[in-house]
């Protein structure tokens, strides 16, 4: 049992990794579909441990049973039971309690049930970290480190799961969306490095002084493109809430002066990245991950197009943060090889 607990470990990393990134796509889909707040409370749903299906079971019913906590809309208003009771045949205010986090109460089945998988996908993530992280135990005479970077893992997911809540409680603030998906980056961050420590050295892969100096440069600038790119989302989903969902050809009118500056920017990254796939292929380096790095950047340049000349056609937003999310991913990984290649001095 112990050395199976032990061996389970690398397919722990992945499969962690793996739910990480459906949970950035579970999130991308909450936010094109506008069911961000299809859970109101957290960590339950309308207080249920699997939410409701339609409405009427938010309704006060009389002779039920009510479970402390119990959640009920009335009057466009979410209460709470205060205590486990029985209903009378007549609604009594003195059993229940305004919910005080928000003032948010309303009930879409179709929200509810895709803010829940997101949610459930995330329950799932953490497990499968915290798994991992037992399994590392098994590790710490012969790798320890990987213990420590399973508790970092799983330290910053409890972290996410606080930033979820938060982000719930303040019905949807862009700021707080903004640090949630930052953080999932983060994450995303320490699952490759431990993904990456469980691959030996690959030989066909040689150092290059000069590129590795220069994707460098152009991840670390590709990340504060993306950082832009969160302003640039807090500006939409603010002109959004503003001019509402039928008006998307007025998101952009008079937008701030980090659009044009992340819309421009986009250029230099590009260049950058094709210069690196440039030296790669020319000098024979063995970074096959380039390639599909690239269809990625091209992906995540069309879509943001489209968002600022075809009024966001349905699925570029979403489309362009999981892209974004991907490239950041592989990103870091090919950066690792690269730094792995010049501590191994395999060079031209």
């Amino acid at each position: 049992m112990r050395n199976r607990i032990k061996m389970a470990f690398p397919a722990l990393a992945r499969t962690s990794l793996i739910l990480v990134y459906l949970v950035i796509l579970a999130g991308a889909v909450v936010r094109m579909t506008g069911s961000g707040m299809g859970c109101p409370d957290w960590p339950k749903c309308f207080g249920y441990l699997i939410p409701p299906t339609e409405e009427a079971e938010l309704l006060w019913k009389p002779e039920k049973e009510y479970p402390e906590g119990a959640v009920i809309i009335v009057e466009e208003k979410l209460l709470l039971s205060k205590e486990e009771f029985i209903s009378g045949s007549q609604y009594n205010p003195q059993n229940w309690e305004p919910y005080t986090k928000h003032d948010y109460a309303e009930f879409n089945a179709a929200h509810t049930w895709i803010e829940y998988i997101n949610r459930l996908l995330g329950a799932l993530a953490g497990l499968s970290i915290l798994l991992m992280l037992i399994s590392s135990l098994f590790w710490w005479k012969e790798k320890s480190g990987r213990f420590v970077s399973s508790l970092i893992a799983l330290v910053a997911i409890g972290f996410q799961g606080w930033l979820g809540a938060t982000v719930v409680y303040s019905v949807l603030e862009p700021v707080k969306i903004t640090l949630h998906m930052f953080m999932a980056l983060v994450i995303v961050a320490i699952l490759i490095y431990i993904v990456h420590q469980l691959k030996p050295q690959d030989p066909l892969r040689r150092n290059d002084t000069q590129t590795l100096r220069l994707w460098i440069l152009t991840a670390i600038l590709s990340l504060f493109q993306i950082l832009m790119g969160t302003q640039v989302r807090q500006f939409v989903d603010e002109q959004s809430e503003l001019l509402g969902a039928e008006n998307k050809q007025l998101w952009l009118l008079e937008p701030e002066m980090i659009f044009y500056v992340h819309r421009s920017f986009s250029i230099i990254v590009l260049v950058l990245h094709l210069w690196v796939a440039y030296r790669i292929y020319s000098r024979n380096l063995g970074y096959p991950k380039i390639y599909p790095l690239l269809g990625i950047l091209f992906m995540i340049i069309f879509t943001g197009v489209a968002m600022n000349y075809l009024d966001f056609p349905w699925g570029s937003q979403p489309i362009h943060l999981v892209m974004a999310a991907l490239l950041f991913g592989l990103q870091w990984k090919l950066l690792l090889e690269m730094i792995q290649a010049a501590r191994t001095r395999i060079s031209l």
